[in-house]
Formats: structure tokens, C-alpha cells, sequence
């Protein structure tokens, strides 16, 4: 009985400390004796030294602060708070994650760090005025399709999409799609999977916020094509655009050079051709994604080559004023 108390002690003991303290808010050995002691627990200046010896020896860092009457703190904890405040932004800024969701996983940093600092993360929940997914079954399709990847295991789902009056519709009279999932990707605030479509014959994404009704399917996942590169497909599709790839020369305004390594690496091939301008050749998917991400720039990145491509660009814009 003696042993078991001993142990819920230093349980209560561990708990108190990381919830409750930091660098900045310590606790003493005699406010320690109280806490436990209002807890149920007998302790002594003795006693509470070996728990905290014991509690440091499994690997928990508690920092002791020597004076007349020692203080304490929880110190280097799995995440530090400017880490926690990365991660609250991020679940803030996801539309991919539901109001409700984005609140409920944020509270749940919050206990990663004491109660102290945790009023720091609450207050930077900005989720009310933004854009954020309607999926309420967003979980479930995540666990299902990662589910599915591990297992090497297809999956069956229907996809939705909007009518013109924002009723929220199943794509194509809800036909079912049938997909072989290898990888889920998050990119500019949207979750993807990656995966084989049998009817299309090849790799293709799906958003995993319009994927509704997903099931694992008995039967296996069809190979990973063999000039299939998960990095290089994201770096074509999510990065360059998803349509046929060309390698696009570009007339850009020095000024420019920063746009062009942000969107293509440091790697990108460049030529200086006079005092205001350079060239670049780019390896691009040419879709109307990519036609309006050189529209954005009102001339200042121009289209040098292949012609074909000129006149692709030429034409959207065209058809976007006819």
C-alpha cells in the first residue's frame, strides 16, 4: 500500500510540475509539501527531494533553483513555445481543417507547454473570419486513406464539387473512383492524395477535404509506375503546374530573381541579357495554373519560347476578354 501511494506521489508530484511550471513560474519545496499534501499525499523536504531525483532520473527535465528553500521547474519539454506557436498558426491558416477541428487541436498544444505560457497560444486562435474546410469527416478520411497506403490496399470514394448556386454536389452523378493512394501531401494550405487511377492511367490528385464515403477496398494497390518519383511528381504538379511538361524559356525583370528561385530553386538555369533584364529556363507542367502565374506579373516575366507555348498563353488571355 505503502509503495503505491509512494507512486501516485510522484505521479501527482511530475504532473503539477509540468503543468505548472517554467523557467519564469518556479515552485518551492514547502509550497510543493502543501500541493501534495491538499492532494491527499504525505510529503517532507526528504521526500520531496528523492521523487524529484527519481522523476530526473527517467528522463524528465526538471531544473532545481538552489537557495535556502529550493525551487523547481519543468524545464526543455518535447515542444518549446515559439515551436507550439509555429504549429497554432498553421492549424489556424489550414482551410483543409475545420473551424471546430482547428479550436479543438489547438487547445490540445496548449497542454504542451505550462499553463503559464498556454494563454499565449489560446490567443493566437484566429479561425472565425477564415476560410476553412466544411468537412466534418476530414479525420476519418485522413485515418482511411493513410490506412490504405500502409496496407498497400486501393480505396473507393466520391468526390464533390459546388453547383452554380454553392450547393455542395457529388462529381459526376456521384460515380465512384476507384484509386490506388501512395502519398498525402499538404501544399498552400490544402491536404492532397497522391495516387494511381486505373480508369485514367496514371497518377493524379485528389483534395482530401472533397473526398467523402471512403472505404478500403480488398484488393491490392497497384504498383508505383516505374518512372513514378513522389518528390519529382510534387515538385511538377504542385510546384510547375499540372499539364504537359515543356522546358519554358522566360524574359524576367531582375528585379524578379527572387519570384523565380522561390518558384523554382536556386538550381534554375539563368542568363543576365542586359542591365534590367535575365533569362530563364524553366522545366514547367504548361497549364492555365501556369499562364495565370505569368499573367500576375503584367509583362514583367514574358514568355520567350517554345512558340507553341506563346501562343497557348496568348490564347488564354485572349478567350478571357472575347
Amino acid at each position: 500500500m505503502e509503495s503505491t501511494k509512494n507512486k501516485g506521489r510522484i505521479l501527482a508530484l511530475l504532473q503539477y510540475l509540468y503543468k505548472n511550471t517554467d523557467e519564469d513560474h518556479t515552485v518551492t519545496t514547502n509550497e510543493l509539501i502543501e500541493i501534495l499534501s491538499q492532494a491527499g499525499y504525505t510529503a517532507n523536504r526528504k521526500t520531496i527531494k528523492d521523487d524529484i531525483d527519481i522523476i530526473i532520473d527517467t528522463g524528465f527535465d526538471v531544473i532545481t533553483v538552489k537557495s535556502s528553500s529550493n525551487s523547481f521547474f519543468f524545464g526543455d519539454r518535447t515542444f518549446e513555445l515559439p515551436e507550439l506557436k509555429l504549429l497554432v498558426d498553421a492549424v489556424c491558416s489550414s482551410r483543409f481543417i475545420s473551424t471546430s477541428k482547428s479550436e479543438q487541436l489547438i487547445q490540445k498544444l496548449s497542454t504542451l507547454t505550462s499553463s503559464n505560457l498556454s494563454p499565449q497560444l489560446i490567443q493566437r486562435i484566429y479561425t472565425k473570419d477564415r476560410i476553412k474546410s466544411t468537412n466534418s469527416q476530414l479525420y476519418y478520411v485522413i485515418d482511411k486513406v493513410t490506412d490504405a497506403i500502409q496496407s498497400g490496399r486501393k480505396i473507393q470514394f466520391r468526390y464533390t464539387e459546388y453547383a452554380a448556386d454553392k450547393e455542395k454536389v457529388l462529381r459526376n452523378d456521384g460515380e465512384c473512383y476507384i484509386n490506388s493512394p501512395y502519398a498525402l501531401l499538404w501544399n498552400e494550405d490544402y491536404y492532397y492524395m497522391i495516387g494511381y487511377s486505373e480508369k485514367r492511367k496514371k497518377v493524379i490528385t485528389f483534395r482530401v477535404d472533397r473526398m467523402v464515403e471512403v472505404e478500403i477496398l480488398n484488393e491490392n494497390a497497384f504498383p508505383e509506375p516505374e518512372d513514378f518519383h513522389v518528390v519529382d511528381f510534387i515538385r511538377k504538379v504542385f510546384e510547375m503546374y499540372d499539364g504537359e511538361e515543356e522546358t519554358v524559356t522566360l524574359e524576367c525583370e531582375n528585379t524578379l530573381m527572387k519570384v523565380i528561385i522561390d518558384r523554382f530553386g536556386e538550381e534554375v538555369d539563368t542568363e543576365r541579357i542586359s542591365q534590367e533584364k535575365f533569362l530563364a529556363n524553366v522545366s514547367v507542367s504548361t497549364s492555365k495554373t501556369f499562364y495565370g502565374w505569368i499573367f500576375q506579373f503584367g509583362g514583367q516575366i514574358k514568355i520567350v519560347g517554345p512558340e507553341k507555348v506563346k501562343r497557348e498563353y496568348i490564347d488564354m488571355a485572349r478567350a478571357a476578354i472575347e
